[in-house]
Formats: structure tokens, sequence, C-alpha cells
């Protein structure tokens, strides 16, 4: 039987707390060399069949969450990224006119509780909580007004970065899309006002970020718009929105924890490759 850590665990009280009406929790999971998705609910993982952005539907079978191993809630087909989007994070750099975005790869994504690799030529590695945005219906050349529709719901991620590795390479490539540079999860959260959540990034239980999504410079509906005009997202993909405030360099042997309000803790531990 696979066991979840405390950390992850804690999502089951986030389920029972939250108060946000109508709020659906879907996650992704392994169990007997079986990958399923499924709405939890408490401590019971209910089973989904079909695709989960078209109707899925519910098998009738049921598990508890202490049976499965979560994965990353999502396999996104694209990963989007957007810089300096917390005027806490700019430091003194004037706010940008457009978001600026760049790009992670889907092998960079992992879950909760899985190891984020130290590559061994890395001299700086970073935490950057943030929220995540997934996409649920094709979204090409949307308005600002349209882009809530094409939004599936929302959850945690850390955009790892090597900062030596941004400011020496010509771009961002391997300094942000790195194998296991894209933690993602506990769940995809639907229901939630996802403009106005707390945000917060803990470093070996230290709080190290703290802050509310409604202090992004731009918000998911104009990051949505703004992705939409260049490149066509589909279901799956995923967008993060940008990181709050100051970060500082994680060693091996570190556990950083993502938390967001209403969707629970993404927790990964730093290992040296």
């Amino acid at each position: 039987m696979l066991r979840h850590s405390l950390a992850t665990l804690t999502l089951v009280a986030l389920v029972a707390t939250a108060s946000h009406a109508q709020v659906t929790r879907y996650v992704r999971y392994t169990v007997g060399g079986t990958t399923s998705y499924g709405i939890l609910e408490g401590q019971t993982v209910r089973e989904l069949s079909g695709d989960l952005f078209a109707s899925p539907r519910a098998t009738g079978r049921s598990l508890r969450l202490d049976q499965v191993r979560l994965l990353a809630p999502v396999e996104p087909g694209k990963v989007i990224a957007v810089g300096l989007n917390y005027l806490t994070h700019l430091g003194e750099r004037p706010a940008a006119a457009y978001p600026g975005l760049f790009a992670k790869m889907p092998t960079s994504i992992v879950g909760p509780d899985s190891d984020v690799i130290y590559p061994a030529d890395a001299t700086n590695l970073h935490f950057e909580g943030e929220l995540v945005v997934v996409i649920g219906r094709r979204a090409h050349d949307v308005t600002a007004a349209q882009a809530p529709n094409h939004v599936f719901g929302v959850t945690a991620g850390n955009d790892i970065s090597e900062r030596d590795w941004q400011r020496a390479d010509l771009q961002w490539f391997r300094a942000k899309a790195s194998d296991t540079f894209g933690p993602l999860g506990p769940a995809i959260v639907t229901g939630l006002t996802y403009g106005d959540l707390l945000l917060q990034t803990r470093v070996n239980g230290e709080v190290v970020q703290s802050q509310r999504t409604r202090d992004l410079v731009f918000d998911v509906p104009s990051i949505v718009s703004y992705v939409s005009r260049y490149v066509t997202l589909e279901p799956g993909d995923v967008i993060y929105t940008g990181t709050p405030g100051t970060t500082k360099a994680m060693k091996p042997g570190d556990v950083v924890e993502v938390e967001i309000e209403g969707i629970g803790i993404l927790r990964n531990r730093i290992v040296k490759k």
C-alpha cells in the first residue's frame, strides 16, 4: 500500500474547511500500475473514466487516499510561464506593459512528494511558488472577458529556477525547463475565486513567500488572453502565473512546500543528482 506524506494529507483538511461554493478537486493518481483521474472527496478518491476535459464519467470505484500515489494532476502539452508578475518581485524594475512569457518543458513536470533534482553542475537553485492555470477549452485569440470560459481550474506550482544559468545562457532553457523543475499539484481545483487566494511558500517549515493572488500585475484572464494571441492553448495546457517577493537559494535535502488557499500543499524535496 502506498502512503502519503503528512504534507499531502493536509489536502484532506483543506477539503473539509474550504469555504468556496461548489469546489471540486480533481486528482491524477496511480495504483496497481494503472494511472487514473479521480475526484477527491475527503479521504476518498472517486475514479473517473474518459477525458477529464470532456465530460468524464464516474466509474463507481472508490479508493482511500492512502491507497493511491498522487501524480501531477495533468499531463500538459504546453507549459507556459509568466515572469515578473508581482510588484514585490520586481525590485526597482518598472512593471511591464504586457506579460513576459517563457516556456518550460512538459518533462519538467513532477507531482507532489516527487524529488526535484539538483543538477550536478547547478550552483544557485531557487524556489518560485506560483498559482498555475489549467486550460479546459481550446483558446485562440480570446479576449480577457472570454478567457475564464477557457480555464478549467487552478493548481499550485513551483517554477524551479537556476539563477546563474538564467544570467549566463542565451535563453532560460536549462534554467527553467530542466527535468523536475516544474512541480505541480496536488489537485486541480474548480469553483475557486482564483483572483484572490493566499499563496505561501515554505522551506523546511519557514515561510519564505506570502502574498495574495489579487496582487498579480496581470491577472489570470489577461494572461490567458495575451498568450492565446500568439499560441493556441489546448485542454490540459498549463500557465504558471508568476511568483511574489524575493527568492533564495536552496540546497539538497531542503523540503519546499507551496500552499495555496483552497488548493492544498505541493511538497517536494531537493535531491542532488
